[in-house]
């Protein structure tokens, strides 16, 4: 459909492949030791970000598939050169237990079978990486994170912009000052999706709508612009077209305060396109668009344009990872990252909801 999000993806990525491919500094496998990941759901992400990243990567290998649908399964075996006995359906995974070649699981389904299958994975005794947003509740994310801790395995969070240079920049200047302080930050992700029969329409599947979506990047972004964790929220939601939105918000805006005097203000939504991250600064100002996509990201502060790397996140993110867990060293952006932002969603829904201003 032509407004679908796979569809702009697709273009995203397209546009993505006339840039250079720069490499970043990262450790060399000098012994040639890597992470056996089985990819939990075969869909769009894991298709054509994922599976292409892992064909980059020293540290990570793409060693098993899990799906729901067979076709899929005989599909990525023959493609990838995956063994039968690497290969699972949601209803024999939890025989995973027992394959000693599979180190870590990638979760790649819609967000209401993430918490199911981080359990699951963790009783297996598998390290987990999860796509954002971690879970569709505080809840479930704090489960996700104790069971991992139980079984003595590591929680990832699938946030890959953390592992590539404009992020890494936006980071820098929060906590090295070359601006000064943070005053203001406008964090905005959205565009047109209005068919009503995709997953992400679906509350029972994605937990909400925009907000649990591509909404997540901006708060994400207001947090690692500002380096600080907000105190209080206030939220509205709109619905222009309650036929096509009837399960889901369809735009939804919110304001974030922070400890150290820095105010956010950002939109999410369906039913147009924004994507743009502004940072204002005691001495200066940055501007990313685009600011979250996977590439080429651009932007540009007080002294010019940033130009920086541009490199395939997904490759950063695995590589990261899977060298962190190969040496029992905590990765870059665990479950505790996903529940914090879990738990500003959530207290951006009441907010909407309420009208009121919700302390964090």
């Amino acid at each position: 459909m032509k407004n679908s999000r796979r569809n702009f993806l697709k273009a995203i990525t397209a546009s993505s492949v006339v840039m250079p491919m720069i490499a970043s500094a990262k450790p060399l496998n000098k012994d040639g030791r890597k992470l056996n990941i089985a990819l939990i759901g075969l869909g769009y992400y894991a298709t054509y970000q994922l599976a292409p990243a892992f064909a980059q990567t020293q540290f990570a290998n793409l060693a098993g598939v899990v799906s729901g649908t067979p076709s899929k399964i005989e599909d990525w075996k023959k493609k990838y050169n995956i063994p039968e006995k690497n290969c699972y359906n949601y209803q024999n995974f939890d025989k995973i237990i027992e394959n000693k070649d599979i180190d870590a699981v990638y979760i790649v389904l819609p967000n209401s079978m993430h918490h199911e299958f981080a359990l699951r994975a963790a009783k297996a005794g598998k390290h987990v990486i999860c796509e954002k947003p971690m879970a569709v509740s505080v809840r479930e994310a704090e489960e996700m994170i104790a069971a991992c801790k139980k079984a003595g395995v590591q929680l990832a969070i699938g946030y890959r912009l953390h592992y590539e240079p404009f992020t890494n920049e936006v980071m820098r200047l929060a906590r090295e000052k070359d601006f000064g302080k943070v005053k203001f930050v406008e964090a905005s992700f959205g565009f047109k999706l209005r068919d009503t029969n995709a997953w992400r329409m679906k509350k029972a599947f994605a937990g909400g709508g925009p907000m649990m979506d591509v909404g997540i990047y901006a708060l994400n972004a207001s947090r690692y612009a500002t380096g600080e964790e907000p105190v209080s929220v206030t939220a509205q939601w709109v619905k222009t077209d309650p036929e096509i939105y009837k399960d889901i918000e369809e735009t939804l805006f919110w304001q974030l305060k922070f400890p150290g005097g820095a105010i956010s203000s950002s939109t999410t939504t369906y039913n147009g396109n924004v994507h743009r991250l502004f940072v204002s600064y005691e001495n200066g100002n940055l501007e990313m668009s685009p600011a979250y996509d996977y590439g080429p990201l651009k932007g540009k502060t007080s002294k010019g344009e940033m130009n920086l790397p541009v490199i395939k996140h997904q490759t950063a993110q695995l590589e990261a990872m899977s060298e962190a867990i190969l040496n029992n060293r905590p990765v870059r952006t665990p479950g505790e990252e996903g529940l914090r932002d879990m738990k500003i969603i959530e207290a951006i829904y009441k907010a909407a909801e309420t009208g009121k201003e919700i302390k964090l």
